[in-house]
């Protein structure tokens, strides 16, 4: 990627290497920690250099020439203004410089504004979050609304206490998966893959493996708002999801009924309470309906954040046959295999690298019962 700001912008840390040497880098270290339970190697699915982010947050540093969005500096040093940013997709790109331009020549837009956060799609639409230390008043909105439809995009704006919303407050992705076209409702304060062309990828991974199996329910504890478990529904019975987010569920069930998907139960419960019911140890209103034995658990997946899993989910999978596991953290994935080793064994593993120019990686295995 040719970016002017590398080596002064903190948002990139590798920058000295090329991209190729860079994923071969993140290859060993991931094999170091995979090589004692038996992995040989990797697949690895490596990012578009650039124009691959559709999230982004920028500062906003006031100055002599006005309002700039700024990163803060790789000496951690303060800020460093930026005018362009080729990490972000083309939606967000295009974007950029005329909401400036306008943000500048408005001194109600650009009043106290500290922030601004793009979310966009593959299909080019983008939400614009404007966040701001006053309160937002109707001339706000007024000028908020004419920028809206100059950039084309949808804009909110924030506040203490305040959300304005001019439109709407997410946008619409379709993704092309595994030959079918999928919808997702990303909403502004959800969680959403930032990769699009890598998530495509990571989710075509998981259902190589579920297509192995062909038969049986499955499991998924931290599901989000469905972004694996509707194009793997397919490949099973019955569906349970859960995740303790109540965006991310409500976001899951909207998704599930844009793609016209019936047999998911998505139900808002932590991947500790979802074991604790499994198990019989507690009842959750939250439950009601779900027939927990009727399930006939073939598969789990589990996405954890960068923690890993807590000891009752190991025990918990550990006694389903296959077990999909997506790690944000290879660190934590090497530690919770040396349980999960006990019974059973590596089939397939890779690397995702959503994050080009970062020493951050995404990685999964796919295990099977011994």
């Amino acid at each position: 990627m040719d970016c002017k700001y590398f080596g002064e912008c903190g948002s990139c840390t590798i920058y000295e290497v090329d991209y190729n040497y860079e994923l071969m880098e993140k290859k060993k270290k991931v094999l170091s920690l995979l090589s004692p339970f038996g992995v040989k190697n990797l697949e690895v699915f490596n990012a578009n250099e650039s124009h691959y982010r559709a999230r982004a947050e920028f500062r906003v540093w006031h100055n002599d020439n006005g309002a700039n969005y700024a990163m803060g500096r790789a000496d951690r040093k303060g800020a460093i203004t930026i005018d362009e940013c080729p990490k972000v997709i083309t939606a967000i790109v295009k974007r950029m410089k005329p909401l400036l331009e306008a943000i500048n020549i408005s001194q109600n837009l650009k009043s106290k504004l500290f922030s601004i956060e793009f979310l966009a799609t593959t299909t080019d639409e983008c939400l614009i979050t404007m966040i701001y230390h006053k309160k937002l008043d109707e001339v706000w909105q007024q000028e908020a609304k004419e920028l809206e439809q100059k950039l084309q995009s949808y804009i909110m704006g924030r506040s203490r206490k305040q959300k304005v919303i001019l439109s709407q407050e997410f946008v619409t992705e379709k993704l092309f998966i595994d030959n079918q076209e999928y919808i997702y409702r990303h909403y502004e304060s959800g969680f959403t893959q930032p990769n699009p062309t890598v998530n495509i990828k990571m989710i075509e991974w998981a259902i190589k493996q579920a297509k192995t199996i062909g038969y049986g329910d499955f499991l998924e504890s931290y599901c989000g708002l469905g972004n694996f478990t509707i194009p793997i529904s397919t490949y099973f019975d019955k569906v349970l999801a859960t995740e303790i987010s109540k965006r991310s569920i409500a976001s899951a069930k909207e998704n599930c009924k844009l793609n016209g998907v019936d047999n998911i139960s998505f139900i808002r419960l932590s991947s500790q309470e979802i074991t604790q019911a499994i198990n019989k140890i507690r009842e959750f209103r939250r439950l009601e309906g779900v027939e927990l034995d009727s399930y006939n658990f073939s598969t789990v997946l589990v996405d954890p954040p960068r923690a890993g899993l807590d000891s009752d989910t190991i025990e918990l999978i550990s006694h389903i046959e296959n077990i999909i596991y997506i790690s944000c953290n290879p660190q934590t994935l090497a530690r919770d295999l040396v349980t999960l080793t006990k019974t059973h064994s590596i089939k397939e593993s890779a690397i995702f690298d959503q994050f080009p120019h970062t020493h951050h990686i995404e990685s999964g295995v796919f295990l099977q019962k011994t």
